[in-house]
């Protein structure tokens, strides 16, 4: 291929396939996140103690960080469009095995099997897109299948706690199965095939050597770390600052949906200006984050100031995804599976990183504690101009003489 992140230019864009793919990734949060909801349902239906039933959350994303590269590796000469329905499939028969799980053991098995197949889909999705959307719009597409994680996060684990409430626990899973065998059908029927011809076994030690991809790896990461530092310890910052207890599930409320308008925005910009608009949203996290401690009580102000930092978490994904795609050039899987590594390992850092400032410094820091891993990945954006976060098409043309930018003008 000619381009890193490249497919033919001719091709149509193929809407129906990226809808599938967000409903796919919606899928996927949901799964991950359905058991914190239910925890305390889940301990009394396992006979286990709560702290136990949290295991079924956290074996989810430590089997990520054990498989995802070397699983990766294995299936990698699989084609991405059989890998992803096999992948949605597996997803349907984890979440009916911890429905129906006789015993805890059962249930933890389940969600292992479930962990494997999220890791995959992470390494598999971006760069399937990447090989069936045409190159300029890859951005687009990625912000689309996108916006199916912050669905995940704002609707997709609420509803599902709901229905646990009100039906039992054992019916949530069993629902998420269903509709994972529906969207097993979809994604077999509407996912467009990819050449095996296309498909490269992935090399991570080449991936690492590629310019940029290192930076790539840790500054998304640090992102995510900060992310959960403050996400984690949210209801204790909140009675820390004297605001109300129902502002716990509206903060909550309030992330998800400015996560849908952030990757909105990063899905206009990331093909023409993304290296731009990553600073300027890394930087927009960071002071939304230092400013949280100084709000004074003020549930609006608060409320602003998380709605700058859930609009930014939804578009740094989008900019950082297709700065791995190309920084990873002709190694783009495997690249794109080392990102999703080091971002289960910044989940769980982060949110060791954010008991650890809430024990040190007090909930009122904790916002102040995450800002500090955001910088860091701010620093290592602007330094990573050359390779890791190159200017778009139209940072580009502005700075060029009149007469080349004319020209590109109008060949554009």
């Amino acid at each position: 291929m000619s381009s890193a992140i490249s497919a033919p230019a001719s091709q149509r864009f193929p809407l129906a396939a990226m809808m599938v793919l967000a409903t796919i990734a919606f899928t996927a949060i949901t799964t991950e996140l359905l058991p914190s909801g239910l925890l305390p349902q889940i301990s009394s239906g396992l006979n286990v103690s709560e702290p136990v039933a949290g295991y079924l959350a956290a074996a989810y994303a430590a089997v990520i960080v054990v498989t995802v590269v070397p699983a990766a590796r294995l299936l990698g000469r699989v084609p991405k469009h059989t890998l992803l329905v096999a992948l949605v499939l597996t997803f349907a028969l984890s979440n009916a095995m911890v429905g129906l799980a006789p015993t805890f053991e059962a249930a933890l098995g389940a969600r292992l099997i479930g962990g494997l197949a999220h890791g995959l889909l992470w390494t598999t999705m971006a760069p399937f897109i990447a090989r069936v959307v045409p190159a300029d719009k890859v951005g687009k597409a990625l912000a689309i299948v996108f916006s199916g994680n912050s669905v995940g996060l704002a609707i997709g684990a609420p509803v599902g706690t709901v229905l646990g409430s009100l039906l039992g626990w054992r019916a949530s899973f069993l629902f998420l199965a269903g509709f994972g065998l529906l969207l097993t059908g979809l994604a077999l029927w509407l996912l467009p095939p990819v050449r095996l011809a296309d498909e490269a076994r992935p090399s991570l030690r080449q991936a690492i050597s590629q310019p940029g991809v290192k930076s790539v790896a840790i500054a998304w990461p640090l992102l995510i770390l900060a992310h959960f530092a403050l996400f984690t310890y949210i209801a204790p910052f909140i009675r820390d600052a004297g605001l109300p207890d129902y502002a716990i599930s509206v903060s909550l409320t309030v992330l998800g949906v400015s996560g849908l308008l952030g990757v909105w925005i990063a899905g206009l910009t990331v093909d023409t200006r993304p290296r731009r608009s990553l600073i300027i949203t890394t930087a927009a996290i960071a002071v939304s984050m230092l400013l949280l401690p100084f709000v004074g009580g003020s549930l609006a102000g608060a409320l602003a100031l998380m709605a700058v930092w859930g609009g930014g978490l939804g578009a740094i994904g989008i900019y950082n995804q297709s700065a791995i795609l190309r920084a990873g050039r002709e190694n783009k899987d495997a690249a794109n599976g080392l990102t999703v590594l080091t971002i289960q390992l910044g989940i769980t850092i982060g949110a060791l990183y954010g008991s650890a400032s809430l024990v040190v410094a007090g909930p009122m820091l904790v916002p102040v504690a995450a800002a500090l891993p955001v910088v860091a990945a701010l620093v290592i954006t602007v330094a990573g101009r050359k390779n890791a976060y190159p200017p778009g098409p139209r940072e580009v043309v502005w700075k060029t003489p009149r007469p080349v930018r004319e020209k590109v003008e109008e060949r554009a």
